[in-house]
């Protein structure tokens, strides 16, 4: 995959969406989903992101053909 910046920005949108409906939830359950939900999708797009840099400065592994 070369082009990272596409999934990451997707990533993060749809962290922010599910933070926001752990926002207006009022249910604890959908609460705690969307939350363990937005938490995820962070991280996720954290990891894009280290690889992104780590690919950039030619310390992470090379590309698969």
């Amino acid at each position: 995959m070369k082009d990272y910046p596409a999934p990451l920005e997707k990533l993060r949108k749809d962290a922010a969406k599910c933070a926001l409906i752990r926002d207006l939830a009022t249910e604890p359950a959908k609460r705690e989903l969307f939350d363990r939900l937005a938490s995820h999708l962070t991280v996720l797009a954290d990891q894009v992101e280290m690889a992104m840099l780590e690919r950039k400065t030619g310390t992470g592994p090379p590309d698969r053909p």
